[in-house]
């Protein structure tokens, strides 16, 4: 180098990665290559519902996957989900303009949102094990205007959300693609998220994720080799840790690292990014149904495990990218001190193609489309499932066309007549001729014991080899399966009519000219209003109608002010909006607000509002999320192995489940504070303690992060293929002791 430190020129270039491939061979190898391949896991995953578990005729089966996804799959699929495509781009984008500092601060704030999490999920296993929707909860315990303004606030959230995977696939596949227009990456894109959604439900997702998750880590392994561990490459800062170290520590970081330098973890605007990154992360976490949709599939000590697994997992991938490609970039830039993309391209997130394109040539680009595909499935089609249950169970079912209208609660969807509730009332007889008989209480049969359901599911599969359908005949529960059928027709067309509808949204939000980094930070202020109120009203007995809905449109409110105002005092003001609304205080006012404010006001509001009194209005309160069930699959039965030491008549009481789970809850809250102590105590207090990596240090830190990833890859892909295969046989053996010729 000619003199240290560098400064690196902003780039008035229009130069980005060259385009190497042509329209139709994008769209082959979107829509044939990963479309294709996951319409194949689509019809596996079909079949093995149908042929194994029997429920593929279920509604539910769409949207929870059968209720047992395995601790692996669950753990691959969480961390998939949560490398969005934004991610893969992004953590690239804070290391060129922070250094290491950006993406470990922010990998650090996500984490902890991922080791928060199980704490939260298994209270909404144990307390509402039958939602399949977290607004399902919301409407049992707080009624319709509670429940419509967080509909709201849920289609909003995955708005943003869908727009973030918009503009990071047009970005990716517009760079690499000649003379795409965006009408024709809307389709691919609408296409790459409908098309396996419509036909395996969220269960495809799982097994996508699987495959996105094998595929991120081969490919991250390529970037390692080529940037870190290739003597031969033809750049000359990079293909060794020891070069890069010698180049990028004399390129000058910003001004509030210590030293100005892009190797040390001593970062304010690195601590500023993961405070953001958190409230971003925890919008996505807490507010997107699609997130909860997927973490809900398990049972709570798999989903417990889960978790922990996922957030290991998920933390070798930023880490290990952003360090290798973010790295590369600065060392590259380095040699004419100038930078090779604009501000504007950075922003886009076109670090990570350009690197990609400069070490490995057209195979870099198409790695990093195929990487991008995937991810954009993963989490496309978990964003078209989760639109089509909030459609289905909170809109159509609930106010749309429910099954029986004017249903109160306590009351029997089946028959309308008041439940029993075990622990309190005394059994009645189900004899009409006694006396003890109680023509205003349900004594619906459990659909595991009816043998008219047996008899009609016999005529149906016998009569649909001849594709004749036969009607229900089972007074109890036939007009219901009929309702359900219909709910599943319905649910194909909504999943069809989400999935176009993305065109006509997509080519709005590139009309407007938002660019990913402002979405990706702006649109958690305006979801994370939501995050205490979902939270609250999963672990608070005394939460409230009122202070939900008053905090979340206060922190709404409060925190898009405190945006604006904060923008406003740069220069330009809010004339210069996408610019200015976006800048790290900007986001970080509004973000803090926004929970801060919506926080606050639930709790304050629901304390004078509340009707708690006593345990016994407690109990009541949380019996509301205890009763939301399906007649034809309840709960009890997916959760009979758990169960099989307690003594009840047709479902358990509240106890009960929390006695069957008491091991979960113990390792989330125990397992959880240990993770979360590691994460934000133990692994940051250690990196502070060096104010600038020297190159020992350096190498260290980079071997680390490869070694973890490669543990983790190892785990991602051989764990989730070991425990699925193992499950479906157990279940098949128990199929051939238990021999039936239809299933209920």
């Amino acid at each position: 180098m000619s003199e240290c430190p560098v400064t690196l020129e902003t780039s008035n270039s229009t130069t980005g990665p060259n385009p190497v491939l042509e329209k139709y061979e994008s769209a082959l190898l979107i829509l044939l290559g990963f479309g294709g391949f996951s319409i194949i896991l689509a019809l596996i995953h079909n079949a093995i519902r149908k042929h194994i578990f029997h429920d593929e005729h279920s509604l539910d089966t769409t949207f929870d996957a059968g209720g047992d996804v395995s601790t692996s799959l669950t753990a691959v699929t969480v961390a998939s989900q949560l490398f969005w495509p934004a991610d893969i781009l992004q953590s690239a984008t804070i290391t060129t303009k922070i250094g290491i500092a950006g993406p470990f601060w922010y990998s650090v704030s996500v984490i902890l949102n991922i080791f928060i999490f199980p704490i939260f999920s298994v209270h909404f296993k144990t307390r509402a094990p039958g939602a399949k929707t977290y607004l399902q909860i919301i409407y049992a315990r707080f009624g319709k205007k509670a429940h419509i303004v967080f509909c709201c606030f849920a289609l909003l959230t995955n708005m943003v959300i869908m727009t973030a995977l918009l503009l990071a696939g047009k970005s990716t596949i517009q760079s690499l693609t000649k003379d795409i227009s965006d009408e024709y990456t809307l389709l691919i894109m609408a296409t790459l998220f409908g098309s396996y959604s419509l036909i395996g439900g969220i269960g495809t997702t799982f097994y996508v994720s699987y495959f996105n998750a094998c595929l991120i880590f081969i490919s991250l392994m390529v970037f390692v080799v080529n940037v870190l561990h290739n003597s031969d490459s033809h750049l000359n800062n990079i293909g060794d840790a020891a070069r890069m170290f010698n180049v990028v520590s004399c390129v000058k970081g910003p001004e509030e690292n210590t030293g100005s330098s892009f190797l040390t973890f001593r970062s304010g605007v690195g601590i500023l990014y993961g405070v953001i990154g958190f409230f971003v992360a925890s919008a996505v976490t807490y507010c997107d149904q699609a997130s909860w949709q997927s973490r809900i599939a398990a049972k709570p000590m798999q989903g417990v495990w889960g978790f922990f697994l996922a957030g290991f997992m998920w933390l070798a991938i930023p880490s290990t990218m952003a360090t290798t490609t973010g790295i590369a970039y600065l060392a590259i830039s380095s040699e004419n001190s100038t930078h090779l993309l604009t501000s504007d391209q950075i922003d886009q997130g076109l670090v990570t193609p350009f690197i990609a394109e400069k070490i490995l040539g057209p195979t870099g680009g198409i790695l990093i489309l195929t990487i991008l595909s995937m991810a954009l499935m993963s989490t496309g089609s978990g964003e078209v499932m989760a639109i089509s249950s909030i459609i289905v169970y909170d809109i159509y079912q609930t106010y749309i066309k429910p099954f029986r209208q004017g249903l109160k609660k306590t009351h029997c969807i089946l028959c309308g007549k008041h439940v029993r509730d075990s622990e309190l009332d005394p059994p009645a007889s189900e004899d009409p001729n006694t006396t003890s008989y109680d023509s205003t209480v349900c004594h619906c049969q459990s659909v595991s014991d009816c043998k008219q359901c047996a008899e009609d599911m016999y005529r149906r599969v016998a009569r649909k080899s001849h594709g004749v359908h036969s009607p229900y005949r089972c007074t109890i529960h036939g007009p219901y399966r009929t309702y359900q059928n219909y709910l599943i027709e319905f649910k194909n067309w909504c999943i069809v009519w989400v999935t176009v509808c993305i065109i006509p949204f997509g080519l709005l939000v590139f009309a407007i000219g938002i660019d990913l980094n402002w979405i990706f930070y702006v649109g958690a202020i305006v979801t994370i209003p939501c995050f205490p109120a979902v939270i609250l009203s999963i672990v608070w007995v005394k939460a409230t109608s009122r202070g939900l809905i008053s905090g979340g449109i206060t922190g709404l409110l409060i925190g898009v002010a405190a945006m604006l105002g904060a923008a406003s005092t740069y220069e330009g003001g809010l004339h210069n909006f996408l610019l200015n609304t976006s800048q790290d205080y900007s986001i970080l006012a509004g973000t803090c607000c926004s929970f801060g404010f919506s926080l606050i006001t639930c709790m304050i509001v629901s304390v004078f509002t509340h009707k708690i009194k006593t345990d016994a209005d407690a109990d009541a309160e949380w019996k509301k999320m205890f009763d939301i069930d399906n007649p034809l699959h309840p709960w009890e039965m997916n959760l009979r192995k758990e169960l099989k030491q307690q003594i009840y008549n047709k479902k358990p009481s509240s106890d009960q489940i929390a006695a069957a789970f008491r091991q979960a809850k113990i390792t989330a809250y125990v397992g959880g504070s240990i993770c979360i102590t590691l994460v934000t105590f133990i692994i940051p207090g250690i990196m502070a303690t060096f104010p600038v990596l020297d190159e020992t240090k350096f190498e260290i830190w980079v071997g680390l992060t490869q070694a973890w990833a490669v543990i983790m890859g190892v785990v991602a892909i051989v764990a989730p293929p070991v425990e699925e295969i193992v499950k479906i046989r157990k279940q098949y053996i128990e199929n051939k002791k238990h021999v039936t010729e239809y299933p209920i």
